[in-house]
């Protein structure tokens, strides 16, 4: 088999009938670009999301929920049987606290752990904003400035202020800038904060941040610890929260189970499950982008399939003269396997070149201005392995498509044809 033979004959054929070529090469550029373009943002997009779920979620979250015991007082001590009746009338939870036990010695043992970068603790409650007769209902977090600045970055999130500013003085407060939107204040106003007990505080709005979520934006609101714990008359060592950050967030379901077992007063969730909607819509996203991407591949491997049936059809003489020449099976074979070959090389650069193309325009492309994301543009990734792989397939997909074709040309007859 002269292959540098065959290789010159396959160029010659492909430069003939460069309309065909050039068809059946778009039908490549198209797959590919397409499969670029797609894989880049969608990529993008669940980048975009999670690392949003990581600004806004700790990887490990520890916090005591207020659950309603069924326990009835007049049973306990005495034996039962099935014809024994309690019945209790609006029956009420005990005055239970969200407090965590201890919760700084807690945070100290917990910053000593390793793998744990740090652990913010907080103070939070349902309050209600006073905006004259009308209560809006919202939530506040007293936060350790220095711990949430490092760990979470809130610092980046605001909009008026810095996050600094709620240690010059006392009695501040940062609002969600829907929250502010709805109460009509602005930094530097004051408003009246009322909790479910009936507490009440008059806070200065000392700046206004913005996750871009709405659902928080509306109701978030934060101040130091001491400010939160002095509008919920609590002693300085009540904690209802610990927020930690590790440093592999793979980890972070492992070392769950791992604290559930220690603490058995308290509640852990893991950025997983607090965020379980988010990651099946990643996997969703993911599965329509393959599928997607497949069936573009495959529709371009199909046409390079027909072109190249109809170019043995075409070429059936010149086949047949080539094999009577002394050419054998699988030269002709060869020739044809080039023809695609090169078809797929060449239709995959240019794909490549214009997948790279329309991603940056979208990367570049401001987003629309709403209240829902924060963000400036479009989230695309440009990845070297998704161009690798966009090549790899369509080299595979029209090495495919001309295999079958091939081996018809090689199987063909010059007896046949040249009688024909």
């Amino acid at each position: 088999m002269n292959l540098r033979l065959s290789f010159q004959i396959a160029v010659t054929h492909l430069l003939t009938k460069k309309k065909q070529s050039i068809i059946a090469m778009l039908g490549v550029t198209f797959g590919i670009s397409m499969f670029i373009i797609m894989i880049s943002f969608m990529t993008g997009v669940n980048q975009f999301l999670e690392d949003m779920a990581m600004d806004n979620t700790p990887h490990i979250h520890i916090y005591k929920p207020i659950e309603l015991e069924d326990r009835k007082i007049i049973a306990e001590g005495k034996k039962l049987s099935d014809k024994d009746w309690f019945v209790v009338s609006h029956q009420r939870p005990r005055n239970e606290l969200p407090k965590i036990k201890n919760g700084l010695l807690l945070m100290q043992q917990l910053e000593k752990e390793p793998g744990v970068i740090g652990v913010a603790p907080q103070v939070s409650s349902q309050v209600f904003f006073n905006n004259g007769p009308v209560q809006i209902p919202g939530n506040i977090y007293g936060i350790d400035i220095q711990k949430q600045e490092e760990l979470f970055g809130l610092n980046t999130k605001m909009d008026e202020g810095e996050l600094e500013d709620l240690q010059k003085g006392s009695d501040l407060i940062v609002m969600g800038k829907g929250l502010a939107k709805k109460m009509n204040v602005v930094t530097g106003d004051r408003v009246s904060v009322t909790t479910p007990e009936g507490n009440n505080l008059i806070l200065k709005v000392a700046g206004i941040f913005s996750y871009g979520i709405s659902a928080m934006d509306e109701t978030r609101s934060y101040a130091t610890i001491s400010t939160v714990q002095k509008v919920l008359q609590k002693e300085p060592s009540y904690i209802t929260d610990l927020n930690l950050k590790l440093a592999d967030v793979r980890t972070a379901s492992a070392y769950r189970k791992k604290l559930q077992n220690e603490l058995k007063d308290v509640y852990i969730e893991d950025w997983e499950t607090a965020n379980a909607s988010l990651l099946a819509g990643d996997k969703i996203r993911n599965v329509m982008t393959a599928v997607v991407c497949f069936t573009l591949l495959t529709v371009a491997g199909f046409g390079i399939y027909n072109i190249m049936n109809m170019n043995i059809i075409n070429k059936m003489k010149d086949i047949a003269i080539l094999k009577a020449t002394g050419f054998q099976a699988g030269d002709i074979t060869a020739i044809f396997l080039i023809q695609s070959v090169l078809i797929g090389i060449a239709g995959g650069i240019v794909g490549l070149c214009i997948g790279y193309g329309v991603s940056y325009l979208l990367s570049i492309t401001p987003f629309p201005e709403g209240t829902f994301f924060r963000i400036k543009t479009f989230p695309v990734n440009f990845k070297l392995v998704h161009y690798s792989t966009g090549l790899f397939f369509g080299f595979l997909t029209t090495l495919l498509a001309g295999y079958f074709p091939s081996k018809k040309a090689a199987r063909i007859d010059p007896v046949q044809i040249i009688r024909g």
